[in-house]
């Protein structure tokens, strides 16, 4: 586990100069602080957001501060919008070098609560928009996203993914089954997908940050995690960047870890094959 200070988090953030990234989500909260900061640091953001004004504010900042950006509406939910997002990127930037599928929710529906609806006596199918939203629309966006990375690829490019986990990737939140399970996959996802993108240049990560003070903390939430810390969103930031500009190969496929207001914590991949994912690891390779 290596501890990394505020300090440090931006040491590689020259290597975003002139590199081309695709936020989701990047209208607001810590989508639209990663949207500034790799502005700051050279990089052309591309934000595809549900709410178009918030992302076009954040574009218009970034160009004030002498940044290029370009936003267009996208409702991750929609295959056809997050094509012409990333049709965006390509078109008016020539390559897509960074994906960052930040768009999410907190829990949305009453699923898995004993809480059912019915029609005609009998129980209705539950909805699902918090796993839709957090789980299958990241799916399309790394999917695309892996395929326009190698658009117009010159050899010598390297590219990254950085997933956005959470805290409830690692343990169990009470009433919000959707969203712990969702975040889960982001764990289980970076990890399948490590050994695969990594021939092709490809970085990945998933990034865990503990609460912090955004919109997507219910209201009722906000009171009771008054006498918490909460992760700096700019701090989040850093990670995102750190962890998609870092050019030490080794760090990919880690876990970044941001448990409270202190240090990003990035556990080893390796750490990942002790203790119990150990005997995990040896029975599915027929070595137990």
């Amino acid at each position: 586990m290596t501890t990394i200070v505020d300090d440090q988090l931006y040491v590689h953030a020259h290597r975003a100069n002139g590199q081309v990234a695709v936020i989701t989500g990047g209208a607001s909260g810590i989508g639209k602080e990663t949207a500034l900061q790799f502005a700051k640091h050279g990089a052309k953001v591309v934000i595809g957001d549900l709410d178009a004004k918030g992302a076009e504010a954040v574009v218009n900042e970034i160009r004030k501060a002498n940044g290029d950006a370009a936003s267009i509406r996208c409702d991750v939910l929609n295959w056809d919008e997050q094509v012409a997002l990333f049709e965006l990127a390509l078109s008016r930037y020539g390559s897509v070098d960074i994906v960052i599928p930040n768009a999410g929710v907190s829990e949305t529906d009453s699923v898995c609560r004993g809480e059912l609806e019915y029609k005609d006596g009998l129980p209705v199918r539950p909805k699902l928009l918090t796993l839709h939203i957090n789980l299958t629309a990241v799916v399309h966006t790394v999917h695309l996203g892996l395929h326009y990375m190698k658009r117009n690829r010159k050899a010598d490019d390297w590219k990254a993914l950085v997933l956005i986990g959470s805290m409830a990737s690692w343990i169990g939140v009470p009433s919000e089954p959707q969203y712990c399970a969702s975040k889960h996959a982001m764990l289980g996802l970076m990890r399948s997908l490590h050994p695969v993108v990594a021939k092709d240049r490809i970085r990945v990560s998933v990034i865990h940050p503990w609460f912090a003070d955004t919109n997507i903390i219910p209201p009722e939430w906000k009171s009771m995690l008054k006498e918490f810390t909460l992760t700096p969103v700019p701090r989040i930031a850093g990670a995102i960047l750190l962890s998609a500009t870092d050019p030490d190969w080794k760090t990919s496929g880690c876990p970044w870890v941001l448990l409270d207001g202190g240090p990003v914590l990035r556990l080893d991949r390796e750490r990942l094959n002790t203790g119990v994912y150990a005997v995990m690891n040896r029975r599915a390779s027929g070595k137990l």
